[in-house]
């Protein structure tokens, strides 16, 4: 097979080797979804193991898709924040059953199969100003790097003022040092770690802070430095192999959507929900990924978005199928495409190691979040540099974007930070006059006014 003919490696200024360390990146900082969206959905009733391989298997298939149809280093798996929807607000909150939960994702992947069809998807892509496309960047990188701060439990929740650094010194006089401090101090390290290859240049960097922490890690649990607490939700850090290599069965959650709600008003909200939040979401991963590795062209679309945007829809429905939540683009993409990923090869050697996990489950359920969490801290950081190409001597361009950017970790939203972006960006060069020398579209107005319904009816 020619690698070079089906990926065109030379005009991305890449090779095999740079594209396989890329891959193998992105897939690190994303193993945490085969950990983590298991014990999300399981929330709801759904079968772990299941969920596990179904996770594993929607997120092979559709990255395939993304390499084949539009030759771009993304991945795909199921959403965070989509999956944390599924169970606790549609689930546990609105007393869905998780098979009527599937059916919306269901139907939304379908809806959004056709409007990747049709242009619907790219215009609004092609309608977002440059400057809201580079703050969408920057604000996804502050997004990402919170996460991996709480991940890692470097951020904690505070009464008084709602988030605040962890106490080493509470830690050690509550007998907690040995499971939460040392994690803590161990994320901190591997930050430094991490943060000394890229000073270095040292290719495959990010992955190497991910092995070195959870090596670190596992050297502290022999020493007894770290003594894991399952009760207390503290792992051992050794993969488990006592029994043996083998794939969960998918058969609790196969084809086990449950269509009697469909035409229910709730069921419309709930699609529509779903059918937003993962539309805006991946219009903001591929804006912001996609601005970071250069590839938007001169008037800032990004030329093979059709594929993109279609790969991610046929995920959705696909893993409604096998028994997952929403499959939208990961921003943790970045990772890769900070080791320098730029074709479909990256995805590709991704997609092969999701593949691969099916066998190796114990391997990946054993990585924890204060190893990833380096590597997502030093995404956010190489995110973040992309606000050195916004204009900040436009005030009418400058404003919205800092909106857009500080939405997006505060609020805990990628959709949320594109909202408001959106909206201020509107209203302010109305209300100043500045929209006609603008030339704003009028999708970005349309935008605007659906957005603004949206806070006030969902």
């Amino acid at each position: 097979m020619n690698l070079e003919k089906l990926f065109h490696l030379k005009e991305h200024h890449t090779d095999v080797k740079t594209e396989v360390m890329a891959g193998i990146t992105t897939f690190m900082t994303m193993a945490y979804i085969l950990a983590v969206n298991p014990n999300i959905l399981s929330a709801s009733g759904m079968d772990r193991g299941a969920v596990f391989t179904a996770t594993a298997l929607s997120s092979f298939i559709a990255t395939c898709l993304m390499a084949l149809l539009s030759n771009y280093p993304f991945v795909l798996a199921p959403g965070m924040g989509l999956n944390a929807y599924f169970a606790y607000t549609v689930v546990l909150g609105m007393g869905y059953s998780w098979q009527q939960a599937l059916a919306a994702v269901f139907v939304e992947g379908i809806i959004f199969i056709l409007l990747s069809l049709t242009n619907v998807r790219e215009a609004i892509f092609n309608s977002i100003p440059m400057n809201l496309k580079h703050a969408v960047s920057v604000g996804i990188g502050l997004f990402i790097a919170f996460i991996g701060m709480q991940n890692a439990k470097i951020v904690v929740n505070n009464d008084s003022t709602l988030v605040s650094m962890f106490s080493f010194k509470s830690a050690a006089q509550n007998g907690t040092f040995n499971t939460e401090g040392i994690t803590v101090l161990l994320a901190l390290i591997g930050v430094l770690i991490t943060g000394v290859f890229l000073v270095k240049n040292v290719k495959g960097g990010i992955l190497w802070g991910i092995l070195i922490t959870w090596a670190l890690g596992i050297v502290c649990q022999f020493t007894g430095l770290y003594v894991p607490n399952a009760d207390a939700g503290w792992y051992s850090l050794l993969p488990d192999f006592s029994n043996g290599i083998s794939v969960p069965s998918m058969a609790p959650t196969f084809m086990k959507m449950d269509f009697s709600v469909v035409f229910s008003l709730d069921f419309v909200v709930i699609m529509f929900a779903f059918l937003f939040v993962d539309m805006f979401d991946t219009l903001g991963t591929l804006i912001g990924v996609a601005s970071k590795a250069d590839m938007l062209d001169k008037d800032g679309k990004l030329p093979q978005i059709k594929g993109a945007l279609l790969s991610d829809a046929v995920g959705t429905t696909v893993g409604a199928m096998c028994g997952t939540s929403t499959v939208t683009t990961f921003v943790e993409s970045a990772s890769g495409v900070a080791e320098g990923g730029r074709t479909g090869l990256t995805s590709i050697v991704a997609a092969i190691l999701f593949g691969l996990s099916l066998l190796l489950s114990p391997i990946f359920l054993a990585i924890p979040s204060f190893a990833t969490a380096p590597a997502l801290i030093v995404v956010g950081f190489l995110m973040l540099t992309s606000v050195t190409k916004i204009d900040f001597n436009d005030m009418t361009e400058a404003i919205p974007a800092f909106i857009a950017i500080i939405a997006m970790p505060f609020l805990y939203s990628i959709s949320e930070g594109i909202s408001l972006g959106v909206i201020s960006y509107v209203v302010i060069n109305l209300v100043t006059g500045k929209a006609k020398e603008k030339k704003i579209s009028i999708l970005m107005y349309v935008l605007a006014i659906l957005f603004v319904l949206k806070y006030i009816f969902l």
